[in-house]
């Protein structure tokens, strides 16, 4: 987002090859701190980003503290474009070992909009999302957006405000409006919701992200066709629930689509209760780590796993609440929500469920522009397993082991793996289903799936 200029110290320039000091051993100091390009920016945010800058005492900590200043600036999503330029004081009032920082920066325009596709989690189908973005409104980083998302099941708004504070865990806080209206052919039944949200986001180490939020949302549930089955009606009608969430994750991939190293986790924790009538405890992880061996050989494990637990004798987790798998996206060789209990070819979804994969990425036997292609396209070799079910859990860790691997779904299969512009990875797969279990619905041979988190 931006680059550091610098022009030699004065102590430097004299000195010989043989003569160059570390730059912790080189006395300077800021005497000036400029700032080009700002319009709306609060002068009390620049004072505080800089306010270390001032207290450097040599030439490391000059380049490491204007660095840390522009990531707290970075932080507030204001600006396209922060330079930094370092060069040595001049004039009267100049000392020996001064500097003059100049940050050249850039703000954002006061209103942009655009179009993007998505994908929805666990959708393998894209959305075309329209959004409009008033940044850095209040010259603090405030921002207000709208949102509009249109796809074949899916219809949505989010109207949203966002506030950064400038802090060493860069929180923020967000409040939301939203509604959708979404068509789960796969349950025959459609749901429509409207709601309010209140968030904040906060980092408790580098790279290790929290969300904490409370959600007030009306939902209604309809059939799709009268041929709904009876077990999937039962559930239908208006429903309160007001939740809160913790959801966790923490990134260390070189790349979100096809990584070559690194891991990534994810946890989601819900708690259904805090009025409404809806009750449930939910708790959903995902666990990946890839690593290069062999050249370009990328070896690849991922699992995830969920769990969701009504309170109440006298409630139960309704269909919207509870876990789907199978499909291109997770267990590969099974259709859509193909796994797990069914009626009459309609998914009924479940209260437990856990799959794992074990993944091989190479690049193609035939590449006329080897780096080109390996960066965005590559083989793709898999081996699938996972359980779900309603699963009757005891305090004996034995028995509840051999419940969750009793009944395994496996499944196999090559194919090609593409990266489209970073937005979303295509998956083609001859897909192999190796075992199942009644009710479950085969989808094997070549299987297309299209999204952004894949099992």
């Amino acid at each position: 987002m931006g680059v550091v200029h610098a022009k030699e110290p004065p102590q430097m320039r004299k000195l010989g090859q043989e003569e160059w000091k570390p730059l912790d051993e080189v006395p300077a100091r800021v005497d000036k701190v400029r700032f080009e390009g700002i319009d709306k920016t609060k002068n009390d945010v620049l004072k505080y980003v800089i306010g270390d800058l001032l207290h450097a005492k040599n030439m490391e900590e000059v380049v490491l503290k204007a660095h840390g200043a522009r990531q707290q600036l970075e932080s507030l999503e204001a600006f396209d474009r922060i330079d930094i330029i370092l060069d040595t004081s001049h004039g009267k009032d100049a000392s020996p070992d001064g500097f003059e920082v100049t940050f050249d920066l850039k703000e954002k325009r006061s209103f942009r909009g655009g179009g993007d596709v998505v994908f929805e989690t666990g959708s393998n189908e894209p959305n075309l999302m329209f959004k409009i973005l008033s940044p850095n409104m209040l010259g603090r980083g405030e921002s207000l957006s709208a949102q509009f998302n249109y796809g074949k099941k899916n219809l949505g708004f989010n109207i949203e405000n966002t506030k950064p504070f400038l802090h060493w865990a860069k929180p923020k806080l967000k409040q939301s409006v939203f509604g959708s209206t979404y068509d789960n052919i796969w349950s025959a039944y459609q749901e429509k919701i409207k709601g309010i949200g209140f968030e904040c986001l906060f980092e408790s180490y580098p790279q290790v992200v929290h969300t904490l939020r409370w959600e007030g949302v009306w939902r209604d549930l309809k059939c799709l066709s009268p041929s709904t089955p009876f077990l999937i009606r039962e559930d239908t009608g208006h429903s309160v629930k007001s939740s809160l969430k913790h959801i966790l994750s923490f990134d260390q991939r070189d790349d979100a689509l096809l990584p070559s190293r690194g891991s990534y986790f994810h946890l989601f924790q819900e708690y259904a209760g805090l009025g409404g009538s809806v009750n449930f405890v939910k708790n959903e992880i995902h666990y990946q780590v890839n690593k290069c061996i062999l050249g370009d050989l990328v070896l690849q494990l991922s699992f995830m796993a969920g769990l969701v637990k009504s309170i109440g004798a006298d409630s139960s987790v309704k269909i919207n609440d509870r876990f789907f798998l199978g499909g291109p996206l997770s267990v590969r060789g099974f259709a859509q929500n193909g796994v797990g209990p069914q009626t009459q070819d309609f998914s009924l979804g479940a209260e437990a469920y856990w799959a794992a994969g074990l993944h091989a990425y190479t690049p193609l036997p035939f590449r006329p522009l080897p780096e080109f292609f390996n960066k965005f396209c590559r083989s793709h070799f898999f081996l699938n397993t996972g359980n779900i079910g309603n699963f009757a859990f005891t305090d004996d860790y034995h028995h509840n082991t051999m419940v969750l691997l009793s009944g395994l779904r496996w499944s196999c299969g090559m194919g090609l793996a593409v990266s489209l512009a970073g937005i979303a990875k295509l998956e083609i797969n001859y897909t192999v289903p190796l075992s199942s279990q009644h009710g479950d619905r085969l989808n094997g041979g070549l299987q297309f799936g299209i999204g952004f988190n894949f099992l």
